[in-house]
């Protein structure tokens, strides 16, 4: 068996179990992806209100961070009361309630897959993941001879593939 052959066929074995093993990351890749397509609408989603204590007589320009809302904008305030969208603050008590629409607890967590960050655990996995997909772009030309025509055509299939992506990111 000559050198060339077992390189190839060491390369057909790895990407074989590998898409194996790689199938289930897929599924939840994907699974979260879809779900990430309807982050800014209300699709699953429920509303939760949450009741935060934080330091009483805190400046409307102050509240934001101590919420860790970037999008707080105070729309109205009467005696100790002050309104927000999706909520309101109580300056004698320190009591804030927050309004907020949340995915269910397992889509949530699958949806930090593709939100992870150095800072998540999760990053490991997501770099892990990025580097098995470029193997298996690089292991699938190892499939076939390259003089055949079904590696030409995946040639052309491959390109295909880099042109629309371009396109559609560029448009």
């Amino acid at each position: 068996m000559s050198n060339n052959s077992t390189s190839n066929m060491k390369m057909r074995i790895i990407h074989r179990y590998l898409g194996f093993f790689l199938a289930g990351i897929m599924a939840v890749y994907a699974l979260s992806g879809i779900v990430l397509i309807f982050r800014d609408t209300d699709f699953l989603k429920s509303e939760v209100t949450v009741e935060e204590k934080i330091s009483p007589n805190i400046k409307n320009e102050e509240l934001a961070k101590k919420l860790h809302s970037k999008r707080l904008k105070v729309e109205k305030e009467e005696g100790n009361m002050v309104y927000f969208q999706n909520g309101d603050y109580n300056r004698e008590t320190g009591v804030a309630h927050i309004m907020t629409k949340e995915l269910p607890y397992v889509l949530d967590k699958i949806t930090h897959l593709h939100k992870a960050s150095t800072e998540d655990q999760l990053y490991w996995l997501n770099i892990f993941f990025g580097f098995s997909l470029l193997f298996f772009v690089i292991s699938a030309f190892w499939m076939y001879m390259p003089k055949s025509s079904i590696f030409k055509k995946g040639i052309i299939f491959t390109l295909a593939g880099i042109v629309l992506t371009l396109v559609l990111l560029f448009l």
